[in-house]
């Protein structure tokens, strides 16, 4: 017994629990001996969960696909091709904001494979298609999201004009005289065309009656505020009064004033798109 007692005192010594602690009998210590086993069981179990979540980001190259509540990534449990044919059927906003979700999200969120039908799509009763969102090298979610981009610009460039052809016609402001020379309000042929040439000129086809073959010169305007933004901005014709800029759904642009009004061809299959290269 005092053997026993000796091996007791030795191992109390040395336990994370000193004897000093314990004032009751050898069974509280043999309670507190088995607490402590059972809160180190937990606490390899949980080491042991931590290794095996940081081995399947590593797998995974830090892609975020961590078990959280008990519910894994769906990406990890459809595997991607089914993932990308549900991506499939989202709106580009919705597929836009699964980028955010992880890296691998975004991997799969940006692939050709999905917004290249977008971008279809996105085109499809456009009259015109951005030079910008379609330059060389681009994915197919950047050339969506400069085409959008693009849509919302109502500031009209030198390119926008010069890389156009324009129907023009008169207005109800304009005299009788004008109107009565204007297939579009006599229906007797195909509208009038302008065209804006990068020097500045401007210019008719060849026997227009309205045109007259007298010189004719063009200057875009923008005033500013000190903030930036546009204060007015228009297109200026000799000294004619100005004409208002107005951009239409479908990305075709509109020009007038009370006397004539300008609109923009259709143009969407011209090879390597309009406007202005940023």
């Amino acid at each position: 017994m005092e053997g026993d007692l000796q091996i007791f005192s030795l191992f109390a010594e040395n336990h994370p629990y000193r004897m000093a602690e314990f004032k009751g009998s050898t069974a509280d210590f043999v309670d507190a001996e088995e607490t402590e086993r059972t809160a180190g069981k937990k606490t390899v179990k949980r080491r042991r969960r931590e290794e095996e979540l940081k081995e399947a980001e590593e797998d995974d190259g830090g892609g975020g696909r961590e078990i959280e509540n008990g519910q894994q990534d769906p990406l990890v449990v459809l595997g991607y091709d089914l993932m990308m044919r549900i991506l499939g059927y989202l709106d580009a906003r919705s597929v836009a904001l699964s980028l955010l979700v992880s890296r691998d999200w975004h991997g799969a969120a940006s692939s050709d494979r999905l917004w290249g039908p977008m971008c279809e799509e996105l085109w499809i009763g456009k009259v015109h298609i951005p030079r910008w969102s379609i330059a060389p090298g681009l994915s197919k979610l950047t050339t969506y999201s400069r085409a959008m981009m693009d849509s919302s610009r109502a500031r009209i460039m030198r390119e926008d004009l010069c890389d156009h052809v324009w129907e023009f016609h008169f207005n109800r402001g304009a005299s009788d005289y004008w109107r009565n020379l204007d297939p579009y309000w006599k229906g007797t042929g195909p509208p009038m065309r302008r065209y804006f040439h990068p020097d500045g000129s401007h210019s008719a086809d060849p026997g227009d009656k309205v045109w007259g073959g007298h010189e004719s010169c063009y200057s875009v305007v923008t005033g500013s505020f000190t903030d930036g933004r546009i204060r007015e901005h228009y297109v200026r014709i000799n000294r004619w009064p100005h004409l208002c800029i107005s951009r239409r759904h479908d990305w075709g642009w509109e020009m007038s004033n009370f006397l004539c009004a300008y609109t923009s061809i259709p143009d969407a299959c011209k090879e390597g798109g309009t406007g202005p290269l940023f």
